[in-house]
């Protein structure tokens, strides 16, 4: 599975959101084959629940599925460069990669604001891949923002 492929998944999953008014973004997790072993979209307002992201719902998801808490060796994919709680996650879940479409100037923390994922301080580093098909993300943000700016 290419990294185009598994975003899409991820697309799919944040249009799930939007079902339930949540922000569109969604996350799969890959384990160390590539293979899909969870996925993940937010549901911050669905489940009223402020932890609700959609990659924390990715990782809880991969971890009961491997029965494993440490995700060595997976690659977490995300619509939107992860926030601070997100990437924090990503590094104690241990996973090896991730993979993000869009940037995120206000909140992103792979990059962007701040690079918690490549802190040396911290005990584990992912591999950061971005940009994977970032016009697509931005444009369903974009679209999900202009609509509730229209209410």
């Amino acid at each position: 599975m290419t990294w185009d492929d598994a975003m899409r998944l991820a697309l799919d999953e944040a249009r799930s959101a939007l079902a339930t008014g949540d922000v569109p973004i969604g996350a799969v997790v890959l384990d160390p084959s590539g293979e899909v072993v969870a996925r993940g979209r937010n549901v911050r307002e669905a489940e009223g629940d402020p932890t609700g992201h959609a990659e924390v719902v990715a990782l809880r998801a991969a971890a009961r599925a491997l029965g494993e808490w440490r995700l060595t060796g997976c690659t977490m994919i995300v619509t939107l460069e992860p926030c601070t709680m997100c990437a924090g996650a990503a590094v104690l879940a241990r996973v090896g990669r991730v993979v993000f479409g869009a940037y995120d100037d206000k909140a992103g923390a792979v990059g962007s604001l701040w690079d918690v994922v490549r802190d040396r301080r911290l005990n584990h580093r992912p591999e950061v891949v971005a940009g994977v098909l970032a016009d697509e993300s931005t444009r369903l943000l974009e679209d999900f923002f202009a609509g509730q700016r229209s209410i």
